[in-house]
């Protein structure tokens, strides 16, 4: 959520920090703004919305200058108006915030009680003039900032600019991301290195409790205890064209397309194909003495880590845990010796679940990280980093992402399941040839977009609508309600079909649709048996199997979705694509927006 980005430059800077923000538009955001420096003063143009009101406010009001910040606020604090939207400013400095200070209200409080006036309801305006109470009493913005940054209490990166100081911007870290880009005469900050790609490929990533001071020419990086620290230049590979929408009417539609390449690559690391056997990075401890695995993760990356609970513990014998992030810690989890943490992330900087990380490796859990950005916190900080390869997801609802992490974590299942020595030669061959047909397969599911986008009217109506599925089809229901509810705003729920009988069968009529997630195989007649309670009810089938399925149990349905017949250990691979493309047709029947869903965020770094 949020983003920043700052450029100290000797020519104009605005443009461009508009098209860093629309770079990371991706992330979320309901308000967006600049400031700069030229002639002595602190320019500002903010908006409310979308970052074209932003363009038209510029257009009127220009912000001319060599050196800038802007940002794209998620509210937290304060609704999402203009006042509350950054930078936030006063006569000497302003900045732009991502992240939340907790203690932001003692904060407050004191500098109101010293007579300062605030204008925003935001807890980024207080740290705004906590460093402009050290700068008018005399500090200069480095002892300024070093002055302020212990006495904040939460999540932060902050760019900074000084009025009398149009030479250079300073930035800080702690909890949220902030890299460091570096130009020909120019430098810049961002949250991320999408936002920078046009401008360079040489970034730095601060590290937790760094903050940097900028010029055009040069990066100073001081750490928590401020001492003088040198980061890493290295090359950051992300491409300006990665956020083309291309033919495509949509990123997400896009992304949905992109899974039988990205599956394909992020398998490619993981499968040798000279022996057909399953290969991991390189492992720094005995992974066959993991004798239980912790996974967390939240929303979408939570599902597939409870796709791969089935599957760790049916292949590999091994007793896996697993919590959404936001409540892991607070329920102080016991943790074994000798246990494994394994966590999923898109972004690897989700607030939640960095937390919960840093909690287990406290606690001397062996840490594995699922994510698919390299360089990120998370990424850092492991003991086992796997990546997928989907590329840069611009879409909030996480699609591509979610088969990459299925197609992971299979691979690891079925590499502790041989170190372990629960799967033989043969059976671990097994497991190769279904996964590299998985490409095959997610290409044949999309075949059927047309006859997916022709239901979507059916199901717009709807209020509520409900998802079934057993075994590992059950956390791809529960999949497939979040895309509904995130982006068509239609209320979704999934359950275990088996659970019907239990509740939710009260809420079955002729209104309320129900998609029934039902592969040919060991699970079928079950979840058939189920879906015969609904039909029973009156409620409104759409069935999703294949042909073999279909014409066992697709007569009497509102509707069907024919899927290719595939081993069951890649089925939640493949029912994947008509769950996310149901719920983007279904979207675009009622209008909404689906690349950028009301009050959500890509990257949620606040708890």
């Amino acid at each position: 959520m949020c983003g920043i980005i700052g450029i100290v430059s000797s020519k104009p800077v605005t443009d461009r920090l508009v098209d860093g923000l629309r770079r990371m538009e991706y992330r979320g955001y309901d308000s967006a703004g600049v400031c700069t420096i030229h002639d002595g003063e602190l320019v500002r143009r903010r908006a409310q919305g979308k970052l074209n009101n932003l363009v038209e406010e510029l257009a009127g009001n220009p912000a001319p200058g060599a050196i800038g910040i802007a940002h794209t606020r998620w509210a937290t604090h304060g609704a999402p108006t203009t006042n509350n939207a950054h930078p936030h400013a006063t006569d000497h400095v302003a900045l732009v915030h991502n992240g939340i200070i907790e203690n932001f209200k003692t904060l407050r409080d004191e500098l109101l009680n010293s007579g300062r006036k605030l204008e925003s309801e935001t807890d980024s305006e207080v740290v705004a003039h906590l460093i402009s109470q050290q700068v008018e009493n005399g500090a200069s913005p480095q002892d300024a900032v070093k002055t302020v940054l212990p006495r904040l209490r939460g999540a932060f990166a902050l760019a900074i600019t000084f009025r009398q100081h149009p030479d250079m911007l300073i930035g800080a870290r702690l909890g949220s991301p902030l890299v460091v880009g570096y130009g020909e005469g120019e430098t810049y900050l961002g949250s991320d290195a999408l936002a920078l790609a046009p401008l360079t490929q040489q970034i730095a990533y601060l590290e937790e409790g760094d903050w940097v001071v900028i010029t055009k020419d040069d990066a100073a990086i001081f750490d928590a205890e401020n001492q003088p620290v040198i980061r890493e230049i290295t090359t950051s590979g992300a491409s300006a064209a990665a956020v083309e929408k291309g033919n495509y009417r949509h990123y997400m539609q896009k992304e949905i397309f992109e899974q039988p390449t990205v599956v394909a690559q992020t398998l490619r690391s993981y499968i040798r194909q000279s022996d057909n056997s399953v290969a991991l990075p390189q492992i720094d401890f005995d992974l066959s003495a993991i004798k239980r695995i912790t996974i967390v993760a939240c929303g979408t990356s939570y599902y597939a880590g409870m796709v791969a609970k089935y599957w760790i513990e049916q292949f590999a014998r091994v007793p896996v845990d697993i919590d959404v992030a936001s409540e892991f810690r607070y329920r102080n989890p016991v943790l074994e010796n000798g246990g494994l943490a394994l966590f999923i992330s898109q972004s690897g900087e989700t607030a939640d679940t960095l937390a919960a990380l840093r909690h287990c490796k406290q606690a001397g859990q062996t840490i594995a990280v699922v994510v698919n950005v390299p360089t990120s916190s998370m990424a850092r900080e492991a003991d086992l980093l796997l990546p997928t390869h989907a590329g840069p997801e611009i879409g909030v609802a996480s699609t591509k992402a979610f088969t990459c992490q299925l197609a992971v974590l299979a691979a690891l299942a079925a590499r502790l399941a041989v170190t372990k020595g629960q799967m033989d030669r043969t059976e671990e061959q097994d497991v190769v040839r279904h996964l590299l047909e998985a490409p095959a397969a997610l290409n044949a599911a999309l075949d059927h977009d047309d006859d997916i986008a022709a239901i979507a009217p059916l199901i717009a109506p709807a209020r509520d609508v409900l998802y079934l599925g057993r075994g590992p089809d059950y956390p791809l229901a529960m999949e497939g309600a979040l895309k509904l509810k995130e982006i068509s705003y239609i209320h979704a729920e999934g359950y275990a079909s088996g659970e019907m009988k239990h509740g939710p069968i009260a809420l079955i009529d002729e209104a309320v649709p129900v998609i029934v997630l039902a592969p040919s195989g060991p699970l079928f007649e079950k979840t058939v048996s189920n879906m015969e309670e609904v039909r029973a009810r009156g409620g409104q089938i759409v069935l999703i199997s294949d042909r073999e399925g279909l014409a066992e149990a697709g007569d009497g349905c509102l509707a069907t979705i024919e899927m290719p017949k595939v081993h069951p250990l890649i089925a939640p691979l493949v029912y994947a694509v008509p769950v996310q493309l149901l719920a983007y047709h279904t979207a675009c029947v009622k209008g909404t927006d689906v690349d950028q869903p009301r009050n959500l965020a890509k990257s949620v770094t606040v708890e």
